[in-house]
């Protein structure tokens, strides 16, 4: 998979894909992420990306030259999936939608600043829009990050285990359940006998109980309770 990310802001994202899984899924070429600075097709002779609204109003507006010429850069070389705009009123970012987007080959990612973008790039250039939450964040920089991290952690060969991604929460519309690990007893603290009974089958009851039991208290809005015949 290859995500173009578009930013006024490079610097933002470029420590988050230079360390841990994000790094690591990029040198096993299970993914590529390039980070493009806007600015760079700007013809404003000081690169600025952002203007007045017209009508008047408070904050700048991102223009629509350098992001259509970005946009058009990238597709001029390979074919793209989707052209996604990380916005608060989009689409709200779930798993099911982290998991269909990493089916997919070539991503673009627009972050927005500012106050957005000019509409014309969201009625002509934009085939998604997505949000990470319903607040405000200065920019896009940060659920692009969040957007990409959420899809590439999904794809073949990037997690150590294979199955880890499918047992992470919301996979099966449930939380994930507790996990322990070493010491088994830490002062007056221990892990659950049935973790250290070796019995697959208790162990995987237990689990699934226990992801119920907490999706029941903390997230009870999560299809899993009702989907699968659990109340």
């Amino acid at each position: 998979m290859r995500i173009d990310i578009l930013t006024a802001l490079p610097s933002l994202l470029d420590s988050y894909f230079n360390d841990s899984i994000l790094r690591r899924a990029q040198e096993k070429g299970s993914a590529e992420v390039h980070i493009h600075d806007l600015r760079t097709f700007s013809e404003d002779k000081h690169k600025r990306v952002d203007d007045y609204p017209f009508g008047g109003g408070a904050g700048m507006v991102m223009t629509l030259a350098p992001i259509h010429k970005a946009i058009s850069f990238l597709k001029a070389e390979r074919t793209y999936d989707e052209v996604i705009y990380m916005s608060p009123d989009g689409e709200l970012l779930d798993q099911p939608l982290a998991n269909r987007l990493s089916t997919l080959g070539n991503l673009i990612i627009l972050c927005g600043h500012y106050k957005g973008v000019d509409e014309r790039v969201r009625e002509h250039l934009i085939t998604r829009e997505v949000s990470i939450g319903n607040y405000v964040l200065s920019g896009g920089e940060l659920p692009a990050a969040v957007l990409s991290d959420a899809i590439i952690r999904l794809l073949p060969g990037v997690l150590g285990d294979a199955t880890s991604a499918l047992s992470d929460s919301f996979q099966d519309g449930l939380v994930a359940p507790p996990a322990y690990t070493r010491p088994e007893v830490y002062g007056e603290w221990a892990v659950p006998k049935v973790l250290m009974s070796g019995h697959e089958a208790r162990i995987q009851e237990w689990r699934y109980q226990q992801a119920v039991q907490r999706t029941r208290e903390r997230r009870p809005d999560l299809p899993g309770l009702h989907g699968m015949g659990v109340e």
